[in-house]
């Protein structure tokens, strides 16, 4: 009886057996237990199970092709694209600007101010070339200036390979003021203009070379040159009502090396030209040079040998006469606004 008592019976011992076997091999009875398993084991309960929540299904978003997308919707920030080629430039990173049902790009609006100003900058230190193959272009005007800074270029014609006829190193102390211009003479094409920047990375020029609306010489210009021997320099004082001068060099067909200097005070160089030409009859050199305020002097030097004298015209270009009611420093003094100088 106590043997009995001690000894589990032959049934108890097959159902554990079983159980046991079951949890073994499917151990996921133990999160989910059977009710035989629930009424042979009552420790293993669990707590009641809470209702499963249903998964919602995910939404599976639609990808459809650019070419076939509906711009009508705005997207998320403001931006509102009325045709796909709208979109297709924002994408591009080609931000639009709109004015009324007008739209347009910044590739349009900077190809606008390329036709209005031409000029192409020049940064320190780099070359620019423009070229002219077509032999009826006889010449051509080229225009340098800065935003205040100082202006700092060598310029050349290059007329065939390793061929340089005309040469110029070119100086300004303010190319916003003073604007460089000149006309280089292109006969017998194709001929190509070289600009180099040989100023300072900070110091950048906007260069613009063009072959029409160049600028004549007048008539006074023409048929006021007088000879400079070799080594001889001349001087041209200006007053405050001359805006700007014109300057003409030629020889008789021998080269032509000067220096030009625009000078503003005593040794003040405001800009300087030092030219190279290797026929000064086929190729002469003309330019007009800025002289705003008073006390502008040109200086021209024949830096050739006395046997290659050169002929110089230096005369007004634009005069200003408003400009000599102006006070100058130094000069003379007006009493109340009227003609007696004091």
């Amino acid at each position: 009886t106590v043997d009995n008592l001690r000894r589990p019976s032959a049934t108890s011992l097959t159902s554990a057996m079983m159980h046991l076997s079951l949890l073994i091999a499917c151990p996921a009875l133990l999160l989910t237990p059977s009710a035989s398993v629930l009424r042979a084991s009552p420790v293993m309960q669990l707590r009641d199970q809470q209702p499963a929540v249903p998964v919602q299904p995910r939404e599976v978003q639609q990808v459809v092709p650019v070419g076939t997308q509906n711009f009508n919707r705005a997207p998320v920030g403001t931006q509102n694209f009325n045709s796909q080629q709208n979109y297709q430039s924002y994408q591009s990173g080609r931000t639009s600007t709109t004015t009324g049902t007008r739209t347009r790009s910044l590739a349009d609006i900077s190809r606008a101010k390329q036709l209005e100003d031409p000029s192409i900058l020049v940064q320190g230190g780099s070359l620019r070339t423009w070229s002219y193959r077509n032999p009826l272009v006889d010449e051509v005007n080229v225009e340098l200036s800065t935003e205040g800074r100082p202006l700092d270029a060598d310029i050349e014609l290059w007329h065939g390979p390793d061929n340089t006829p005309v040469k110029m190193r070119v100086y300004v102390e303010n190319g916003e003021m003073r604007p460089f211009s000149c006309v280089i003479e292109t006969p017998r094409g194709p001929n190509t203009i070289a600009l180099r920047n040989i100023g300072q990375l900070e110091f950048p020029f906007a260069a613009n070379v063009f072959h029409d609306r160049i600028d004549q010489p007048s008539n006074e210009c023409l048929n006021s040159a007088t000879t400079i021997q070799g080594g001889a320099l001349r001087t041209y004082p200006f007053e405050s009502v001359v805006e700007t001068v014109q300057v003409m060099l030629k020889t008789d067909g021998r080269p032509l090396n000067a220096r030009i200097e625009l000078l503003q005070g005593p040794n003040n160089n405001k800009q300087v030209i030092e030219l190279y030409t290797e026929d000064g009859r086929d190729r002469p050199f003309f330019c007009v040079l800025q002289t705003p305020g008073s006390g502008n002097v040109v200086r021209v030097l024949n830096t050739a040998p006395l046997e290659f004298p050169l002929s110089a015209s230096v005369v007004p270009h634009l005069i200003n006469p408003k400009e000599d009611s102006k006070p100058v420093m130094g000069g003379d003094v007006v009493i109340s606004g009227g003609d007696s100088g004091w």
